[in-house]
């Protein structure tokens, strides 16, 4: 099958690298994802590479320079590769190989081999096309597996047997459930039974590249497609065992609670509808994290998991350590959602204190809206009412937060006096009186005791620091 590249706005430079490898006598051919997007008519990828039957580091040495002498190539020797950037894209040059795997190890032992070779050891048979670039059959597509069969009737299939392909490289079977989630493809039904009985394997593989295919997961449209998948074909109790701990429904005196992972499954796609922050997508997928260890029968009142958002918010830490996530503003960011995930409902109700409201704008700051999605988010109910019912609560709770943070500006607020104008009140050096009376000022404003003002803030200090025996330098009392 011919495929016109006539119209793509990289011809200009296949047909320079067609030139290069002609002048030279090497083949060359592209292959992998930008084959596959192109003729799925997807955004094209940015990451182009391209696989010849010699030197794939000789051929982009030779292609920069045409390019730009100054161009700067990477060169990878262990694996036959080079690259470097052009206008925006990543080009990556490959000899074409063959590759045997050692039971213990992904990385493989590489030998010379043909364009077939090459293909053959492709993850998916989606992966496994390529379209040459040579000048006597320029646009051709070369598909020894049936991928474009496969592309239009959505399945992944691998090129060999698929229990040679997963145990040879297990991350292939973490990239099978990425394509099956952001694809939206079917993993064909040999394929999905190997990755069953593999699922150990992956063990083998760092948790880092683990990591980036789960959170492309995350990132799709739906992520519970791949977040099922994980968990059928075994991967999950291997990366996420705690999210595995919240499958289930227990019923005691005929009392039963819901099953907290498809809900939780449910709450990351509603989250993902809303925002395509990875962090607040983790932040649903972890937020009943702590309910498997605090649930708890008791009599006469059913099912609690009293203390799940404090507790799960600390579990977030030793997950986020485990899986080599970032342990910066990320974390703290998750930690945060999680911990507050069930603060907002429980100002629904019309008694519900300012001091209360102030409380959750000073806990939330900047991230107050990511909050509000989130629990709205957390609403799964099918009864329609019922949602219609919470989805009126959140938005009463909204303009009550609204209101106060109008009048008393408390949301990231620092308390309207330093510890500087502190010591310097009290001819203090910094110890821990000058702490305690700043906190003494923020819990007052926060209750409502006194307004986030300077003045009323350095007469409520002044009266305090005489509780602990400290003299202000001056006996005026200050007035607005």
């Amino acid at each position: 099958m011919q495929i016109s590249l006539n119209q793509n706005k990289n011809l200009k430079l296949f047909k320079l690298i067609s030139d290069v490898a002609e002048k030279n006598n090497q083949t060359v051919y592209i292959v992998g994802g930008y084959v596959r997007d192109l003729l799925m008519k997807r955004q094209m990828p940015t990451d182009i590479d391209f696989v010849t039957e010699s030197s794939g580091i000789d051929l982009a040495k030779k292609i920069a320079v045409e390019i730009n002498p100054k161009l700067k190539v990477s060169v990878f020797k262990t694996y036959g590769t080079a690259m470097f950037k052009h206008n925006g894209l990543d080009l990556e040059f490959v000899g074409a190989r063959k590759e045997s795997y050692s039971e213990d190890s992904r990385k493989p032992a590489v030998e010379t081999g043909t364009l077939e070779d090459d293909q053959k050891r492709r993850d998916f048979t989606i992966n496994a096309m390529a379209i040459s670039l040579n000048k006597e059959n320029f646009g051709e597509l070369i598909d020894p597996f049936r991928g474009q069969e496969d592309l239009q009737n959505k399945i992944l299939r691998t090129p060999l047997e698929p229990l040679q392909t997963y145990s040879d490289d297990p991350l292939r079977m973490m990239r099978a459930v990425r394509f099956a989630s952001t694809l939206n493809f079917k993993i064909e039904e040999n394929s999905l039974q190997a990755i069953r009985q593999e699922a150990e394997r992956i063990r083998i593989v760092s948790m880092e590249r683990i990591m980036v295919e789960f959170n492309k997961i995350m990132l799709s449209e739906k992520p519970s497609i791949g977040l099922k998948l994980l968990e059928e074909t075994g991967l999950l109790q291997y990366i996420l065992p705690e999210l595995i701990a919240l499958k289930g429904i227990e019923e005691i005196e005929g009392q039963t609670h819901k099953d907290n992972f498809y809900h939780t499954l449910e709450v990351v796609d509603n989250i993902s509808k809303n925002t395509e922050n990875l962090w607040l997508r983790w932040s649903a997928l972890l937020h009943d994290i702590g309910k498997a260890p605090t649930k708890k029968f008791v009599e006469g009142t059913g099912w609690t998991f009293h203390g799940h958002e404090f507790l799960g918010s600390k579990m977030a830490k030793t997950l986020f350590q485990r899986l080599k996530l970032p342990l910066g503003n990320d974390l703290k960011y998750v930690q945060k959602m999680v911990k507050l995930s069930s603060r907002p409902i429980a100002l629904v109700t019309d008694d519900a204190s300012d001091s209360a409201l102030r409380r959750l704008l000073f806990d939330a700051g900047d991230d107050l809206e990511d909050l509000f999605t989130l629990c709205k988010a957390d609403i799964t109910t099918k009864n329609a009412k019922k949602q219609e019912r919470f989805t009126k609560n959140f938005e009463y709770v909204a303009q009550k937060i609204k209101e106060v943070e109008e009048k008393d500006h408390i949301r990231n607020f620092q308390p309207p006096i330093s510890g500087e104008e502190i010591m310097e009140m009290f001819n203090l050096q910094p110890g821990r009186e000058i702490g305690i009376l700043k906190e003494k000022v923020k819990e007052a404003i926060l209750e409502g005791d006194i307004a986030n003002d300077k003045i009323e803030a350095r007469n409520f200090v002044i009266t305090e620091a005489e509780k602990l025996g400290l003299k202000s330098n001056s006996l005026i009392i200050f007035k607005k």
